[in-house]
């Protein structure tokens, strides 16, 4: 068996509505003065003012920083930390959203107790210094940040996707409710829901999976698969919200251990050349990138396929009954299939090829891939 080293660090309160734990949670992490990373989307839908019920009842100072987007770039994170330091001292950081108030305040959390900029903390465990205590709520069921010791910051200027890593910048807590979910738009949840589908199958058959990464990658595809369709279209089901919630999670840990692969280092420049939403696109390269990798990977994909009780069809082997299954699930939720229907303009697909091979993801993919595979790939999915 693969060796691993297997370091679990962070709290997790799962079950319909444990957001009601967040003041205490907060107080038992030492936190008196806290900064809370939103987006203005969730005061709307109510969640905001939950959070801050529950954090005012237990007499907590609560600073709100709302001022970020999509794909954080670093000026968000600064733009933060300023806020965070008009408001010193602050001793907790609270992330309450999708992936990007996650990674927002985990690059807040870098700059504040460390210093310099987000640059200086590209790869893994350049921060010298102790963090503040954190607790990640996720809104969606996407990304797995919080369940992650990496903040993915976009450069400002060449859009690329800094992944900045260390294990202080975990949360130290993280509450999955899924009465949070509910609230999701259809289309929202859609582009989340694939991401994480993604997250399971590409960290399943990574170069750097182990027992403990497959382990958490198998039950968070079985979740996902089951209840994807379903959330969207019941969403007050918090049956389904709670697979949903938890697959995600899961995901997030076998990222953690294992990483990613073709299909995101492909995602990424569409997302910063393009403007396509990382889920979508992303969802969108992964059929191709599974065919790409069954000529080594399909007796994994043949047990992911044995979870969910789906069987390779007419002797077409277990990658293209992956792919398939995938296919059918985008179509049902209404994402993108092809590269043309999202204005990506063909003459910039060796652009975007060359783009890829920049990616750190990519380097994790089981059957190695090169600029010509990468162009291969836009191609197929134009």
């Amino acid at each position: 068996m693969t060796k691993f080293d297997f370091q679990p660090s962070t709290r997790v309160l799962f079950g319909e509505n444990t957001i009601a734990q967040l003041g205490t949670l907060t107080k038992e992490c030492g936190g008196k003065r806290v900064l809370l990373v939103t987006d203005r989307g969730l005061i709307k839908a109510g969640h905001v003012e939950r959070a801050l019920d529950f954090l005012q009842k237990e007499n907590l100072e609560v600073f709100l920083f709302t001022d970020l987007e999509e794909n954080p770039t670093s000026q968000y994170v600064e733009s933060g930390v300023q806020f965070a330091r008009e408001n010193a001292p602050i001793d907790l950081i609270i992330a309450l959203g999708g992936g990007s108030a996650m990674d927002c305040a985990k690059g807040i959390n870098f700059l504040l107790t460390n210093g310099g900029k987000m640059e200086d903390y590209w790869g893994m465990g350049k921060a010298a210094k102790p963090m503040l205590p954190s607790i990640g709520i996720p809104t969606t069921a996407g990304t797995g940040s919080e369940a992650q010791s990496y903040a993915l910051i976009m450069h400002p200027q060449t859009h690329r996707k800094m992944a900045c890593g260390d294990r202080k910048v975990r949360f130290t807590a993280v509450i999955l409710d899924p009465t949070l979910l509910t609230s999701v738009p259809r289309a929202v949840a859609a582009v989340t829901g694939i991401d994480a589908v993604s997250h399971a199958i590409e960290s399943f058959v990574s170069t750097r999976s182990n027992a403990i990464s497959r382990m958490f990658a198998k039950e968070a595809w079985r979740l996902l698969e089951n209840n994807y369709i379903e959330s969207l279209n019941n969403s007050a089901n918090l049956t389904v919200q709670s697979s949903m919630l938890l697959g995600a999670h899961l995901a997030g840990m076998a990222i953690e251990n294992a990483m990613l692969g073709a299909a995101h280092a492909c995602a990424n420049p569409l997302t910063a050349h393009c403007g396509l939403a990382h889920g979508a696109a992303v969802g969108l390269m992964l059929p191709h990138v599974i065919r790409f990798n069954s000529q080594v990977a399909d007796e994994a994909y043949a047990e992911l396929l044995t979870v969910t009780n789906l069987k390779p069809q007419n002797d077409s082997g277990s990658g293209e009954r992956l792919r398939e299954r995938i296919l059918a699930l985008q179509a049902t939720a209404g994402l993108p299939q092809r590269l043309r229907d999202c204005q990506v303009d063909e003459a910039s697909l060796p652009q975007l090829a060359h783009a890829a091979t920049q990616e750190w993801t990519g380097t994790f993919n089981p059957r190695p891939v090169s600029q010509a595979a990468f162009l291969q790939l836009y191609e197929s999915a134009f």
